[in-house]
């Protein structure tokens, strides 16, 4: 028990310190030419966290990985917390906005689910593919994966992963994105602005940065509209994702996952009555 404990403020302590290293760093913009990156401090716990806990270092063990686990299912219980009493004063924005703000859930329904499904099991993941696809996995989802399938889930495995793609790579593939997006004239910086809310706050700093860029004369509305997109991002998301999304990319897993997967579980299942 005291060993436990020891472990537990061992964790507790390296959090503090990367919290506090993190936002001591800050966010740092990037100018590339064709657009802006930004550097945010999640970014730097994420490289940092992974480095002090990659095995060869032995600096943490694998038990108080395990612990650390732990502690994060409860850590999401209460965000999760903290996001429902977000969510509810703003319910009345989200009644009284536009349509266009709601219907856009529907985007990110199509190109991580119907695209991103079939992808992730033709590449040979399993449960994982649920947690990965099921949304853009930022934090509120995330939340919803731990509380329903476990910190330790195969669904949960997938879930982190894209996350921690999201936040490495997220912000530079946006910010590029919106840079391209916005000098091909296609597009009204309105609506490149609300594109950019994804329900990331770090994707759509990245994006907006660049927008503000290619259209300094609407610096203004670029970061009202994409403000006021991420949030209905945010409230919508959650509940899409709870009653609409997960369900359904559940049942499209079992449908798809004998047909398409890579040593799909019916094959697997054969061959262990076969050895028997």
């Amino acid at each position: 028990m005291a060993e436990a404990r020891v472990n537990e403020y061992k964790l507790h302590f390296l959090v503090l310190i990367l919290v506090a290293l993190t936002e001591f760093i800050g966010t740092k913009k990037i100018s590339i030419g064709i657009g802006v990156i930004a550097l945010f401090p999640m970014l730097y716990a994420l490289v940092l966290g992974g480095a002090i806990s990659w095995p060869k270092f032995k600096f943490l063990s694998e038990k108080e990985m395990n612990v650390a686990a732990n502690i994060l299912g409860v850590s999401f219980l209460i965000f999760i917390a903290k996001l429902g009493a977000n969510i509810g004063p703003e319910l009345p924005k989200l009644l009284g906005s536009g349509v266009s703000l709601i219907v856009q859930e529907m985007g990110h329904i199509v190109g991580t689910i119907a695209l991103g499904l079939p992808v992730a099991l033709w590449l040979g993941l399993k449960r994982e593919a649920i947690g990965a696809t099921y949304s853009l996995d930022r934090e509120p989802n995330l939340a919803i994966i731990v509380d329903k399938f476990g910190a330790n889930s195969a669904e949960a495995r997938g879930a982190l992963g894209v996350y921690i793609c999201g936040t490495l790579f997220g912000a530079i593939y946006m910010s590029i994105l919106a840079s391209i997006l916005g000098s091909s004239g296609l597009f009204h910086p309105i609506s490149l602005a609300m594109g950019a809310a994804v329900g990331s706050g770090s994707m759509m700093a990245a994006a907006t940065g660049s927008l503000a860029v290619v259209f300094p004369e609407a610096q203004k509305d670029i970061a009202f509209y994409s403000g006021a997109a991420n949030l209905m991002m945010s409230i919508v998301g959650t509940y899409v994702c709870i009653f609409f999304s997960l369900p359904v990319t559940q049942k499209l897993y079992a449908w798809l996952e004998p047909i398409i997967g890579r040593k799909s579980a019916s094959s697997a299942a054969e061959g262990g009555r076969k050895s028997a």
